[in-house]
């Protein structure tokens, strides 16, 4: 019983404290739950405010990206097309010159036309929900600033004029075109961003073919060499004149400056440059080792790898001249004895004998003592002095050994019709006529000296004096060596030989007094030296004309310039060409090219030694493009 009532009584009391628990704690899940709420709320909104601007900022950068990229590529497309436009001008059969010189406003025109009216897409093709790209050219210039011809049959092609323009040359076989362009695009993606850039650079196009073939006066050049073979040594230093070539390498050391005026070429691929005895060869135009800088001055080009240039064979050429007065197209290829006997006579009209000669002046003048041919053929060793005589007339004398001939040609004599007196001791022979060059479509008054040996002194009348009368065209050719032992000059000089000689104007000027003058003079030995000797106190020496010491039969100890003794200052207005080249004791030595040889269609000294400058003819054209960048802007981003 105690039991039970202790039982009922701790039952009794449980309801009573279940009931006063549950009152107290009533609403505090709810608080903490609403609690809870908000913060994460709170939490959520923090973090979309913090991504929100990122996501703004990532649209626009992307955006800004896009905008650029394809403005960019803008410009990539816009330079092609450009140049794709100017190549579509470039002829498929080469001409002179190929690119016309509306080819740059035709192609900004035509990229304008195509890209700067609208919006092109980049898209094109790509799936609907792509991010859209796309561009305009908002401007565009093409301008030519440089033409230049960079190979040429012509050993003497103008000088490349101004921009914007090349000048035609008939002969030219390839030409470097340079353009200066400049092009602004626009770029877009979504929404209204836009992007600009800019960029300005050079087009640069070589253009290549084949021009014509050309037979041409080794008058032409103002200095050639056939045999320059690689580190033989290097030039003189100085200023040379007129066009220059050689089928070796020029060669250049560091003793002084060079300059050339006119266009300089070879057939080596390489040049070559002395560094005391060290020789380099190198296709650049100028080279530099170690602190050391050899920098020719090219004004008109250097041109290497260029086709050889052919030289004569022999001379028979120029002694069939003295006989006929054509100097080719004969039948024999070089005169016989019989040839000579039928055309040839002496001053006491005795025919050259069929057995040969030894000595003595020959020429050719029928019964009717009417001069025939070209003019007088000298048998055997002889010294030439030459002088003017009056306004119009040439004296020639010519001695061998203990005969002196004196010859006086005068165009102007007989009223126009000419006279050729020859006096010799006591005999005088008088004719009617001069010599003529008849190798042209007109008879011309010239003569040729042939001597058949030797030319053991050629001079004029003295240091300083006139020689060649004006007017007077003459060959002098020897079959062995010509020594020139005094001043050989023009009665009027055709160029300039100082700087400001005519006001502002370089040396080898043409002098317009003078430049019509016809007076000129060949010197030419295809087998044997041209030798200078000065006989005068100050060792100078001056020779006019064109000298020629070459062929393509000559050995190597032959064709050249020499100097017996020593020269001091040699001067030659006209040019030089040679098969070799030696050393010379000399100290300067001036050349003033004639430039009326190329001036003046045609014009060289009578039955010169020619030889034809090789092309192709008209082939197809190939080339080269290339383009430097100068300048990129993001012209957006400076505003």
């Amino acid at each position: 019983m105690k039991t039970k009532s202790h039982a009922m009584k701790l039952e009794a009391r449980l309801p009573k404290f279940r009931l006063s628990s549950s009152r107290r704690d009533s609403g505090v899940a709810l608080i903490t739950t609403l609690l809870i709420l908000s913060v994460m709320s709170l939490i959520g909104l923090a973090m979309v405010m913090t991504v929100t601007p990122d996501m703004l900022i990532n649209g626009y950068y992307q955006n800004y990206r896009s905008s650029f990229y394809a403005a960019d590529s803008g410009l990539n497309i816009a330079r092609q097309a450009l140049l794709s436009q100017i190549e579509a001008q470039i002829p498929a059969t080469f001409s002179t010159p190929p690119i016309p010189t509306s080819a740059s406003s035709t192609a900004v025109s035509n990229v304008l036309s195509s890209y700067g009216s609208s919006y092109t897409s980049l898209n094109a093709g790509q799936a609907a929900n792509s991010w859209g790209e796309s561009f305009k050219v908002s401007s565009a210039t093409l301008s030519p600033t440089a033409c230049t011809v960079t190979a040429t049959n012509n050993p003497n092609p103008p000088a490349p004029p101004p921009a914007p323009s090349c000048s035609t040359d008939s002969q030219a076989t390839a030409y470097q075109y340079i353009y200066s362009y400049s092009l602004t695009t626009l770029g877009k993606a979504q929404g209204s961003e836009q992007e600009t850039v800019s960029e300005n650079g050079s087009i640069i196009l070589n253009v290549s073919g084949s021009g014509a073939s050309t037979t041409v006066s080794f008058a032409s050049f103002g200095a050639f060499i056939d045999n320059y073979p690689p580190c033989l040594g290097a030039l003189v230093p100085g200023t040379m004149t007129g066009s220059m070539f050689t089928n070796g390498a020029w060669q250049f050391g560091t003793g002084g400056s060079y300059i050339f005026t006119d266009p300089v070429g070879q057939q080596n691929a390489d040049a070559d440059y002395w560094f005391g005895s060290n020789c380099v060869q190198s296709p650049t135009s100028s080279y530099k080792k170690g602190r050391q800088l050899i920098n020719p001055t090219f004004q008109a080009g250097l041109q290497l790898n260029q086709p050889k240039v052919q030289l004569p064979q022999n001379a028979f050429s120029q002694e069939w001249a003295a006989l006929d007065g054509k100097g080719q197209g004969e039948s024999d290829p070089s005169p016989t004895n019989a040839d000579k006997n039928s055309f040839l006579k002496n001053i006491s009209g005795a025919a050259y004998p069929t057995g040969g000669a030894s000595s003595g002046v020959y020429l050719n003048y029928n019964g009717s003592n009417q001069v025939q041919g070209g003019g007088f053929y000298i048998e055997g060793n002889a010294q030439i002095s030459l002088a003017p005589s009056g306004s119009s007339a040439e004296v020639y004398t010519i001695t061998q050994g203990s005969t002196t001939t004196t010859i006086t040609v005068d165009p102007s004599a007989n009223s126009g019709a000419g006279a050729t007196t020859l006096v010799s001791g006591s005999t005088t022979l008088n004719l009617t006529g001069v010599p003529q060059n008849l190798s042209g479509g007109s008879p011309t008054p010239a003569t040729m000296l042939y001597v058949n040996g030797n030319v053991t002194g050629l001079t004029g009348p003295g240091q300083g004096q006139a020689a060649i009368q004006n007017n007077a065209a003459i060959d002098i050719t020897a079959a062995q060596n010509v020594t020139i032992t005094g001043d050989v000059i023009y009665s009027s000089e055709p160029v300039t030989t100082t700087q400001n000689q005519i006001p502002g104007t370089p040396a080898d000027t043409l002098i317009p007094a003078n430049e019509n003058n016809n007076e000129v003079l060949g010197i030419f030995t295809p087998a044997g030296n041209i030798t200078l000797q000065s006989p005068y106190s100050n060792h100078n020496l001056e020779v006019d004309g064109s000298l020629a010491a070459v062929s393509s039969s000559c050995p190597s100890n032959s064709c050249g310039f020499t100097v017996n003794g020593y020269i001091n200052t040699f001067n030659n207005i006209g040019g030089q060409i040679q098969s070799n080249i030696f050393g010379a004791n000399m100290t300067t030595e001036n050349t003033y090219f004639d430039r009326r040889f190329t001036t003046r269609s045609g014009f060289a000294p009578p039955w010169f030694p020619s030889t034809t400058i090789t092309g192709t003819g008209p082939s197809s054209t190939s080339y080269t493009a290339s383009v430097q960048r100068v300048q990129w802007v993001n012209t957006t981003a400076l505003q």
